[in-house]
């Protein structure tokens, strides 16, 4: 028996290092597909749940749970789950009694990150309404712009940003949009103080039936992202989706007892659904920042208990670039959920600040196809596996980047990419995987559809980016195609720069495109442009026209002035040449300036700012 147990232990200690030894990622692949399987279960039992069972439910249950519990730390108040329950309950009768708000109603929310912005967003969910996550950098057109395309007759506003809404009341009121304040007074005529209304509601629970029909395919929120039409794009996020998106927590090793660090703004899709939704789904606590601080970093998660950490490239630069200090590991974050680090940062945070877990992310608001690195592996964003296919089942393609568009064989149909080769990353559309589109843009949603892939009839989303899979099965991000760049965690859309651009009295026509910087994440914005007959650069009225009407991340901080625009034969203007050139004085002889912030005005570009930029010396 004895000689039996032995030699079954000793097979046993074989084989695990036989599949350690040449299959290195079968624990990791086999605990990621254990997992995935567990949270796809749990999202088909929702769906057939009746009536259906919200992100919202799974709140109110934690409430019941642990209603003592901190959901929420902020600015040195805590907030526990029962108090924000009956926080959002107040918020939620005070704007059905004054806004006379009623199931489907969608309502703009224009606020920073703070605790209301959680208890207004869970009041509206009360009362079935969809919340439209406005950008709050967005000014002037696009603020406008926003309401249009997602139907919002309402709009909660912070003190704050009072002026941004001040520019714009009388076409929202022409418009028939209520502007409620988070104030209990308002010196501007037409806005209405609502915080005093909020204080004096019940905080009695809200009856279900106020929600009675939302469904899992029906909107939940408006989250907006920058296109290629210059204007914001309000990607619909159906109740499905915020479930799916609520689970990467979970799918990156997070649990109820972690403390998770919000320093991105709710706004975006990271912040609030894999952020604060995604928190409200592991029923742990949040540690809310109003904005993000390489300073305070460390100590807000020493001070807190930080255990997991949200980040995008531009943080994870920002904390690598701090000082030195001799206490950097000491704290007690474990895992870092986000995207968009470089290969060489990811390396440095690591060494720095120790045996951190870096789980990248490579999705879209929209999209229906996403990766997560569970593996650690530095420089992916992702890893191939068939469970991953046989949910949102994708493929690579040839692309061309100088035609913009998909390579296709004699039949008319996508070529499949190499394994090792760049090609556009297309995800098949199918009732389990869908594409829902933008609000208001029939027109941009149709732009996003690919049909005719792999086979005639069959219908993709084009993610518009370019991604290679490597002969491990891991997934890396190369680089983004069409009109929209990316610069400090913002994409910014180039013909809505252009637009800004054009307005200036001496210009004609812009070209806008990003290009890189050594040392920074993602492409900065630069502008090929042509003056008006007769005019001169004027770069004191242009500086005042890109910093009036455009949030920092997308003005231009280089302009080149050139006699024409190249264009191709269908009149699209030529970036490529423009990108692979940069703004190198040496090399470029058009005449070249500089986005000077001090001198609020744009300046030559001379060698030696060049070099000054090239040194970290000017901050960008």
């Amino acid at each position: 028996m004895f000689i039996w147990f032995t030699a079954v232990v000793g097979l046993a200690i074989l084989v695990y290092a036989y599949i350690r030894t040449f299959f290195p990622y079968f624990y990791v692949d086999l605990t990621n597909t254990l997992r995935t399987l567990k949270l796809s279960f749990r999202l088909f039992r929702y769906r057939r749940f009746k009536p259906f069972y919200s992100i919202l439910d799974c709140f109110l249950d934690a409430v019941r749970r642990h209603p003592t519990k901190i959901f929420i730390h902020f600015e040195g108040r805590s907030y526990s789950y029962e108090e924000m329950d009956r926080q959002s309950n107040k918020a939620a009768r005070a704007l059905q009694a004054e806004a006379r708000l009623k199931e489907g109603d969608t309502v703009a929310l224009f606020l920073p990150n703070e605790p209301a912005y959680v208890w207004i967003w869970l009041g509206l969910a009360k009362l079935g309404c969809p919340a439209a996550l406005l950008n709050f950098n967005i000014r002037s057109k696009s603020l406008l712009h926003c309401f249009s395309c997602c139907g919002a007759k309402v709009l909660v506003v912070s003190p704050e940003l009072l002026d941004a809404v001040e520019e714009v009341l009388p076409t929202l009121r022409e418009q028939g949009i209520r502007v409620f304040l988070l104030s209990d007074s308002c010196r501007v005529e037409g806005i209405t103080p609502l915080s005093h209304k909020i204080a004096e509601a019940s905080d009695k629970p809200m009856p279900p039936e106020l929600r009675a029909n939302i469904r899992y395919r029906s909107t939940a929120l408006y989250i907006y992202t920058s296109g290629t039409t210059g204007l914001p794009k309000a990607a619909v996020v159906t109740h499905e989706r915020v479930w799916v998106a609520s689970f990467v927590q979970a799918a990156c090793g997070s649990t109820s007892e972690d403390i998770f660090y919000i320093n991105l703004p709710l706004y975006h899709s990271a912040g609030f659904l894999i952020g604060m939704v995604g928190g409200i789904e592991r029923g742990l606590t949040l540690v809310l920042k109003r904005k993000f601080s390489a300073s305070q970093f460390w100590d807000d998660c020493r001070k807190y208990n930080v255990t997991v950490m949200q980040y995008i490239g531009e943080t994870m630069r920002y904390l690598c670039n701090s000082p030195k200090k001799e206490n950097e590991k000491n704290h007690k974050v474990r895992i870092a959920i986000g995207n968009g680090v470089r290969s060489d940062v990811w390396t440095e945070f690591l060494n720095r600040f120790g045996d951190i877990k870096v789980r990248e992310l490579y999705a879209a608001t929209e999209g229906n196809i996403g990766f997560i690195n569970y593996t650690s592996k530095i420089g992916a964003v992702g890893r191939v596996n068939l469970l991953n296919k046989f949910f949102l089942p994708y493929t690579l393609i040839k692309f061309d980047i100088e035609k913009e568009e998909p390579v296709r064989n004699s039949e008319g149909l996508c070529i499949e990419a190499e394994t090792g080769e760049t090609g556009l990353l297309v995800g098949k559309i199918t009732r389990r995987s869908p594409f829902v589109g933008y609000a208001g843009n029939k027109q941009q949603t149709e732009k996003k559809r690919l049909y005719d892939v792999m086979e005639k009839g069959d219908l993709y989303f084009n993610t518009g980016d370019l991604l290679m899979f490597d002969h491990e099965n891991f997934v890396y991000f190369q680089d983004r195609v069409g009109d929209t760049f990316r610069w400090k965690g913002e994409n910014v859309a180039t013909s809505e720069v252009a637009d800004i651009l054009t307005v200036a009295h001496c210009v004609l026509e812009a070209n806008v495109y990003g290009v890189k910087v050594e040392g920074h994440e993602g492409r900065i914005g630069m502008a090929a442009i042509t003056l008006r007959e007769g005019e001169t650069f004027d770069s004191t009225d242009l500086y005042k026209q890109v910093v009036s009407y455009l949030p920092a991340y997308a003005r231009p901080r280089f302009l080149r002035i050139q006699p024409s625009l190249e264009v191709t034969g269908t009149f699209k203007m030529k970036k490529v040449k423009l990108v692979e050139e940069g703004f190198c004085p040496a090399i470029i002889k058009d005449p070249l300036y500089f986005l000077d912030p001090d001198q609020k005005t744009y300046v030559p570009l001379t060698e030696e700012i060049y070099s000054a930029i090239a040194s970290g010396k000017i901050k960008l």
